[in-house]
């Protein structure tokens, strides 16, 4: 679960972190009065999405000459503006897509003086199942770039779980990243906060991008971005209490209502599949025929036949899908509870596209006899590549 800028400084400030002055802002009306809360003289207008790339972004609606998505006022009024010029309308950056995000919030904060970006991250590490910190002297530009162009510029390190954060840690941070005298120590101390907010938290991803060292050497963290661990959202409830749903696909979000594991994909056949391993290498197989998969879906092995109507009905919702494959091996999962599943489905929706099923496990036999009597326009595959070559020339023609 990801949440917004503002949220994210919000809780890293309730932690000790040091960071600027804002105020958030949904309706234009507000703009004025939220800005005028803070003292200039420079204001940072930011639109609120969940992509990165806001400052280099553009907007759908934009004019010749208009700026991204982080925007620099030098009065309250200009601050206003530049928040009512956001607000509804669409920024599409590298992240989001060409479809874009449409900005439903603004944040709008003191501005700051900058002597240096540097980039900071703590991530799960899952080759060493530990967390991990990543820092660069490079901050303010995306780390892929700085990844691949100077990678001696990155140093990641792994903490281990039996000591947690020691201050050494933070001093090879600082270190790294050319810190001098008070920012050593101030680091130190920072390196700290933000481990004990990424354990506590639950968090799969922490990254302020730039961190910056400010005249009178102080650091300040002027962008976070944090994503948590969706399982462990029963045990922090006020961080759920932040979630987003605008920002969500819509038939995601449908998905999680029915505990589906369901990705949305920009390709044109839909896939119903029980594992995650068995998903994944029928997304495999339908690029290897030449097509994309539309979505990932896991139905899981103790699925009953009302989920998979409800799966059945999310496919379908999306506009993009030209063919259906159903992939089940029935090992927990029955194959004839997937078949009424399907079924059930088709009848109430209906079957505007090719749907192919191919069945193998417990009841096999039943749930094939099921979709065979059923009269409805279904082409069974007798194997996993058998499914994929018929999905295949089904919507390929």
């Amino acid at each position: 679960m990801n949440i917004h800028e503002y949220q994210a400084k919000a809780l890293l400030r309730d932690y000790g972190a040091p960071v600027s002055d804002g105020r958030v802002v949904l309706k234009a009306e507000d703009a004025k009065t939220a800005a005028g809360e803070l003292g200039g003289p420079l204001w940072v207008v930011k639109a609120q999405i969940h992509a990165g790339g806001r400052g280099k972004g553009s907007f759908k609606e934009a004019e010749a000459g208009e700026k991204g998505g982080v925007r620099l006022a030098k009065s309250v009024e200009e601050a206003a503006e530049e928040a009512k010029k956001m607000l509804g309308r669409t920024l599409v950056t590298h992240q989001t897509g060409p479809v874009g995000k449409q900005v439903n919030r603004i944040y709008i904060e003191e501005g700051s003086d900058i002597d240096r970006e540097l980039y900071l991250a703590l991530l799960v590490d899952r080759q060493t199942s530990r967390v991990s910190f990543v820092c660069s002297t490079e901050g303010g530009m995306d780390i892929e770039e700085v990844a691949a162009s100077t990678p001696e510029k990155i140093l990641s390190f792994s903490v281990d779980p039996a000591t947690g954060y020691m201050p050494y840690h933070g001093r090879r941070i600082a270190f790294a990243l050319g810190l001098e005298g008070a920012a050593v120590k101030q680091c130190v101390a920072l390196m700290g906060t933000l481990y004990k907010a990424f354990v506590e938290k639950d968090m799969e991803m922490l990254e302020i991008n730039p961190l910056i060292v400010m005249p009178g050497n102080e650091l300040k963290v002027l962008d976070a971005k944090l994503g948590f661990d969706g399982n462990a959202m029963y045990r922090q409830r006020d961080v759920a209490e932040l979630r987003d749903t605008t920002e969500e696909d819509p038939k995601e979000l449908e998905a999680s209502k029915y505990d589906l594991n369901y990705i949305a994909l920009d390709g044109e056949i839909g896939c119903m599949v029980n594992g995650a391993g068995l998903a994944m290498a029928t997304m495999d197989i339908i690029k290897l025929y030449g097509a994309e998969p539309a979505n990932f879906l896991d139905v899981g092995g103790g699925a009953t036949k009302e989920k998979v109507t409800e799966a059945f009905k999310i496919i379908t919702s999306d506009p993009n899908v030209k063919g259906i494959l159903v992939n089940i091996f029935g090992g927990i999962m029955r194959c004839d509870v997937i078949a009424e599943g399907v079924i059930a489905a088709v009848k109430e929706v209906g079957l505007q596209v090719p749907l192919v099923v191919r069945l193998e496990g417990t009841n096999v036999e039943k749930g094939k006899e099921i979709i065979a009597t059923s009269g409805l326009n279904v082409i069974a595959a007798d194997d996993l590549k058998d499914g994929a070559e018929k999905i295949v020339k089904a919507v390929k023609g």
